[in-house]
């Protein structure tokens, strides 16, 4: 396969560049030549991939959600949406320029617009400057909070006026990063930069040359919806399995495949003999630090003492893997292993039977506040127990480039038919 060529600057400001592939992932649209269910998987996947990027409360979010309702509907369940409000940015792609060299950005939610602002380009602790350029360590980066914000603050108290972060990572991209739903982190505009094409900005500042940053867009507010959906059966308690929808681009392997594996796991629970009331939601707003999430818990989940077990689909359930040499990548037929399962402490030795030979997967952890990230954590500290859950972040997480060739069905179902396994052990399945 080629490498995929620059993508044009659009008014969503959705820009990044494709990592260099040495082998070609099975073709988009293929069909599977193996068993129902994989068929199944990838026929999610493909819809899910049609929706194009599913920014909360965007055009892609916003009809997947439609989606995922009538397929629900379908299976029996009574869906409501769950109505909140996120940031969002459209515009002009923000850019940075110095001499010779321009590069299209990453705006950094909630946006700070700027119609132009020139300085002196710096990297602290190395100079001083109007712009700081801060060339992050390599990770897997998903997130502002934390470290981030740590070594923004810093470089702003140092006299920054805007920052431009370089995600040094697996993929050489630009990676959209997390932030909260309601307060911006930053009071200066801050942009995110991809490592690939920050050696002339990283030349410039060290030189303490000029630059200008433009992140002329507009930032604002705009509804987005939960799909919540109910089956009752008159039991005492209920089973609840959650999963996020949404997110920066088109998050194939860090959202899709976590939707497919969902969504296998919801129409299996829906024609089971479990003895349970059934509660989903597909939230938006995952992004914005959970605040789909955050606002199920809050409003319309069932109480803790009312629930059976929550079980939880979050990032990078079962993506693709990847040879790496550098930034050429070559995919690979198993799952990246940088993906975790943790489980309320008498349901680990099920999940650890259930999930063998899975990578990542097969070693399950006690469920651990501390431990857990994302939507899991924001359950547990609910005080659901008992609970288990899937996070972490596959190579391409939160990079643009996250489409049809980081997933597969035959990396979906051994998830969701262990699953089953595991929820009907756990409620004595009849």
């Amino acid at each position: 396969m080629t490498p995929k060529p620059p993508l044009a600057t659009s008014r969503r400001a959705v820009l990044g560049v494709g990592a260099t592939l040495l082998a070609a992932a099975p073709a988009v649209g293929a069909t599977p030549k193996t068993n129902g269910s994989e068929a199944e998987a990838m026929r999610i996947l493909e819809r899910y991939a049609a929706f194009g990027d599913k920014a909360a409360g965007g055009a892609g979010d916003n009809a997947c959600g439609e989606w995922i309702e009538r397929e629900l509907q379908a299976l029996g369940y009574a869906c409501m949406r769950q109505p909140f409000d996120v940031p969002a940015y459209e515009g002009e792609a923000p850019t940075l320029s110095t001499g010779a060299a321009q590069a299209c950005l990453i705006p950094q939610a909630i946006v700070k617009p700027t119609p132009g602002l020139t300085g002196r380009l710096f990297t602290p602790n190395q100079g001083q400057g109007e712009i700081a350029l801060l060339v992050l360590p390599y990770a897997r980066w998903s997130t502002a909070k934390g470290e981030v914000e740590k070594r923004v603050k810093a470089a702003v108290g140092a006299g920054a006026k805007a920052v431009v972060l370089v995600t040094t990572g697996p993929t050489g991209e630009a990676l959209a990063l997390n932030t909260p739903v309601d307060t911006p982190l930053f009071d200066v505009p801050v942009a995110v930069l991809a490592p690939r094409e920050a050696e002339p900005f990283v030349q410039a500042a060290a030189k303490g040359e000029t630059a200008t940053l433009r992140m002329p867009g507009r930032s604002f507010r705009r509804p987005a919806f939960n799909v919540t959906a109910t089956l009752n059966r008159g039991a005492a308690k209920t089973l609840v399995i959650s999963t996020p929808r949404s997110g920066w681009f088109g998050c194939m392997g860090e959202r899709g495949s976590g939707l497919a594996t969902w969504m296998l796991l919801v129409e299996w629970a829906a024609k089971a003999r479990l003895p349970v009331n059934l509660a989903l939601v597909a939230t938006s707003g995952h992004e914005y630090e959970y605040a789909g999430g955050e606002h199920f818990i809050a409003h319309l989940a069932p109480k803790p003492a009312d629930t059976a077990l929550w079980v939880h689909l979050g990032a990078n359930v079962a993506a693709r893997d990847w040879h790496e040499r550098g930034l050429q990548l070559a995919p690979l037929p198993s799952a990246d292993p940088q993906r975790y399962l943790l489980a309320s402490p008498h349901l680990v030795a099920a999940c650890k039977a259930a999930f063998a030979g899975q990578p990542g997967l097969e070693q399950t952890y006690p469920v651990d506040p501390k431990q857990a990230a994302g939507e899991l954590a924001s359950i547990v500290r609910a005080g659901y127990d008992p609970v288990m859950g899937v996070f972490g972040a596959h190579r391409f997480h939160h990079a643009q480039s996250d489409d049809m060739r980081c997933v597969s069905p035959e990396l979906i179902t051994p998830v969701s038919k262990a699953f089953e396994k595991v929820i009907g052990e756990a409620l004595g399945k009849t």
